[in-house]
């Protein structure tokens, strides 16, 4: 792994894992701003993404204030605030008082009223509903990745995307790599013709698994299961849109296209027992693109396994990633990021939004953030269903959950007696049946 990623990893991580703590230094161009003037800002999910997107607004401006925060569990709130508060370079910039601490299903609601700008950081299957509120009501908003976890989810996404951009709001989604300096580099070489012409691409995200909150310390079925959102797709949408969507994206980018369809396969290798939810913890996914070219995506949540990430390009003239650079077929060299030019993409995302708000310019990440979040969907529902899937198929299918989740009610999905999941098995879902 080179410098310049590995220091993105830990970037990223130490948001992810509770390092927030660590003031974000970065290097990099500094954005100018135009007006001061206080900006209100509202967190809606305080996990730790979440968090850590506070940390990313606040230290974008110093006009920036938050001013809101909800979530369904009040613990969340109360730990978020309580870890912000510590980290010297925003304190000053957090007034959330007793009354702006919200907590509950439609909480999100009264900050979007209370702020200027929302963060939403909610698990993904209620995104459609916290970003069509926010659009209504016109504030401009980040809102992380993915941005739906079924077909109808995403069919809401555009069309509130569009309605954003009616009313000129501002909109960054958390796919940070489009803001990523290294990234931006080795994208626009692909493009300028460095490697000839794309024959095909691989993405790679292999992580450890993720850590089960214990049923004893919840109050019910769907607590248990927002709490480990992880472990089911009506929640996250799966790996392939929770975690390879990032390196997916950047293919998408370089070929300024989307997958027409895609197979694959998929599984449940180290998920056994009580409480292990319903997702897959491996998939191998090959795509196809309008022109024919392919992408193939291996995706694994497996801990003592190996750990690999990002995505590699094979074209006519060479071979490109970032951890290599650019290369001839005879291996020479072309081009290699220059570790000078880091940045924090995490923080750059955060910097670009505030600056297209305070200046007025044009920014709406909504139609490659949806569209990457359904060609995730597509992915998963193959592996889900040994079938070939389709754009259409995708977007057309039935919603994992009925309607929007607005009350502590039964869980979409619910154990038998032994808290044992059932779980989708290829070939037993009938086509006409697809529900993810």
């Amino acid at each position: 792994m080179s410098n310049h990623n590995r220091r993105k990893f830990i970037q990223q991580s130490s948001l992810l894992t509770g390092g927030l703590l660590i003031n974000p230094v970065f290097k990099g161009r500094k954005m100018k701003y135009g007006s001061a003037d206080e900006l209100k800002i509202g967190l809606v999910g305080c996990g730790d993404r979440g968090s850590g997107a506070v940390v990313q607004a606040l230290t974008a401006h110093p006009g920036n204030k938050l001013v809101a925060m909800a979530d369904v569990f009040s613990d969340q709130v109360e730990r978020s605030l309580s870890n912000l508060t510590k980290i010297e370079s925003i304190k000053d910039q957090i007034m959330v008082s007793n009354d702006k601490k919200y907590v509950g299903f439609e909480a999100y609601q009264k900050v979007v009223q209370d702020c200027d700008v929302v963060l939403l950081a909610t698990p993904p299957a209620f995104r459609p509903e916290h970003f069509e509120y926010t659009v209504a009501e016109k504030k401009h908003s980040f809102i992380e990745k993915p941005l739906s976890c079924d077909g109808p989810g995403t069919k809401r996404i555009f069309e509130a995307g569009k309605m954003a951009e009616k009313y000129d709001l501002k909109v960054v989604v958390g796919l940070q790599n489009r803001y990523d300096p290294a990234h931006n580099q080795m994208v626009e070489k692909i493009k300028k013709g460095a490697i000839g012409d794309i024959l095909s691409s691989t993405c790679y995200y292999m992580k450890g698994s993720y850590e089960l909150f214990p049923r004893a310390k919840t109050t019910s079925e769907l607590a248990f299961q927002i709490r480990n959102y992880h472990f089911f797709y009506w929640l996250w949408a799966g790996a392939p849109a929770g975690l390879q969507i990032h390196n997916a994206d950047i293919v998408h980018w370089v070929k300024d296209s989307y997958p027409d369809s895609v197979q694959g396969n998929g599984g449940r290798a180290s998920l056994h027992g009580p409480d292990s939810g319903d997702v897959f913890d491996n998939f191998s996914l090959e795509y196809t693109y309008p022109d024919g070219t392919r992408m193939h995506s291996q995706i694994r949540t497996i801990s003592r396994t190996l750990a690999k990430n990002g995505v590699w390009f094979i074209g006519t003239k060479g071979t490109a990633n970032l951890f290599e650079g650019i290369k001839n077929h005879s291996g020479k060299v072309l081009w290699k990021f220059d570790e000078k030019d880091t940045a924090n993409s995490l923080q750059v995302e955060h910097d670009r939004l505030f600056e297209a708000i305070r200046n007025n310019k044009p920014i709406n990440n909504v139609d490659y953030g949806a569209n990457s979040t359904l060609t995730a969907i597509m992915g998963r529902m193959a592996a889900h269903t040994g079938e070939v899937i389709t754009r259409e198929d995708a977007l057309n299918s039935e919603p994992l959950v009925e309607k929007d989740i607005r009350e502590w009610s039964e869980a979409p999905v619910v154990p038998d007696e032994n808290y044992m999941y059932k779980f989708p098995r290829p070939g037993a879902v009938n086509r006409d049946m697809l529900k993810g």
